[in-house]
Order: C-alpha cells, then sequence, then structure tokens
C-alpha cells in the first residue's frame, strides 16, 4: 500500500531555470578551483560540487573549454564589478577617485589566496586555449578602460595634458597586479597600505612628468632598434 505524500513535505531536489543553472555550475567550477587547483578541472570534480550529473553539465556547456571560459569570464567579472561599485557614485576629486580604487584593489576579495589560485589555473589554460584567450582579451581590455577613464577625468581635472592616457593606464593595469602578485606570493613582504602608498606616488609622478609630444609607433621604435643595431 503506498504511504500518502505529506502536504507540507520538501521536494526532493530543486528545479532551476537554465540560467540558474549554468551560474551554479560556473560557481562550482571555481570553487573546485580553489580548492584543488588545476585538478579543478575535473568534470567529476565540479559535478560532485554542484550536486549534479555529468550530464547536465554537458547539457549546458558541450566542452569543458566553454565551461571553464565563462567561469574566467565571471570570475573576473565579479572582481571587477567589486572595483567598478567602489567607485561607484563617489563623491571626490578624481586623485580621490582613484585612491578609493587602489584601497579597494588591495582590500578583500581581491587579496585572497583562494583568488591567487584559481588565476593561477586560467593563466596556465591561456596559451593553449582559444576561449579562455578570448575572453582574457574581452576583460583585460575591459580593466584598462576602466584605469583610462579615471585617468581622464584625472587629465582634464589638471586643466593640462601631461601624458599618454592608453599607455598610463596599460602602466599602471602593470603596477597594480604586479604588486597584487607579489603580496599573494608573500604577505609578508609589504603590506597592502604600502601597495596603495606606491601606486598613489606612481600616479603623483605622472601627473607631474611633462607629456611627449608624440609617441613613436611600434613600426618606427622597431627600425629605430635595427637602425642602432648597425652601428654597435
Amino acid at each position: 500500500m503506498k504511504r500518502a505524500r505529506k502536504k507540507n513535505a520538501a521536494p526532493r531536489f530543486e528545479r532551476k531555470l537554465p540560467d540558474e543553472r549554468r551560474l551554479a555550475l560556473i560557481e562550482a567550477t571555481i570553487e573546485c578551483l580553489k580548492k584543488f587547483g588545476h585538478d579543478g578541472l575535473s568534470i567529476r570534480r565540479i559535478s560532485a560540487q554542484a550536486e549534479v550529473s555529468i550530464g547536465l553539465i554537458n547539457h549546458h556547456f558541450p566542452t569543458k573549454d566553454e565551461l571553464v571560459a565563462e567561469a574566467y569570464r565571471h570570475f573576473n567579472s565579479e572582481l571587477v564589478g567589486y572595483l567598478q561599485r567602489a567607485i561607484a557614485g563617489f563623491v571626490g576629486s578624481p586623485r580621490e577617485q582613484l585612491r578609493a580604487f587602489f584601497d579597494a584593489s588591495f582590500s578583500p576579495p581581491n587579496l585572497d589566496s583562494d583568488v591567487l589560485a584559481v588565476w593561477v589555473v586560467f593563466w596556465g589554460l591561456y596559451r593553449h586555449s582559444k576561449d579562455i584567450q578570448r575572453v582574457q582579451s574581452e576583460t583585460y581590455h575591459g580593466y584598462v578602460d576602466l584605469l583610462r577613464g579615471m585617468l581622464a577625468d584625472l587629465e582634464r581635472d589638471s586643466g593640462e595634458l601631461r601624458f599618454n592616457l592608453r599607455l598610463a593606464a596599460i602602466g599602471l593595469t602593470a603596477l597594480i597586479d604586479g604588486l597584487w602578485l607579489e603580496w599573494c606570493l608573500d604577505p609578508d613582504n609589504f603590506e597592502p597600505a604600502e601597495a596603495v602608498q606606491l601606486c598613489e606616488a606612481w600616479v603623483d609622478r605622472l601627473v607631474q612628468s611633462k607629456r611627449p609630444t608624440s609617441t613613436p609607433s611600434r613600426d618606427a621604435t622597431r627600425r629605430q632598434r635595427q637602425n642602432q643595431g648597425k652601428f654597435c
């Protein structure tokens, strides 16, 4: 004789919408990378973390590369989104806005050994994954454009053109990334506040410098190096 189901009994599983399921799989992938590093790319581990079948993962992501690329996109957008929220609606000078950006860059959730573990896996895949390369290109330019916009505000506030915005944004990106990596590898090397001070000193020097009348093209620079080599 069948037992009658209780009226208020909880369902055995929760049915999710496709977009919700995809997001859950992406987040499970990131958690696996935090826990297991490169071994976290295993579909079996990801399915266990998400508590779903491997077949369901294949349904939403036909290839593992596609799943990992989307995890990369989501992971990066979450961190950049945190930085954007830190300066959204900021009331203050462009210089103070940059300070808020630096403070956010060297604060949790960015300063986290688990975050570094995930980045290391993504970086390791870059050379051989076209999907990762495509997402990297999109996300990198988005980050540089964010910095470029703040530097443009700083330049306008100074009332004089003093530096090349494109190169300044690239240089500041490299400085922030380098300091972030150094801290994650050895937190005892310097304090996050000191990293902020280094970034601020870089910006102060940038504002004080004179902008070159023109920036040589890559071809011109290459020809110059070749000519120099002839007389060495």
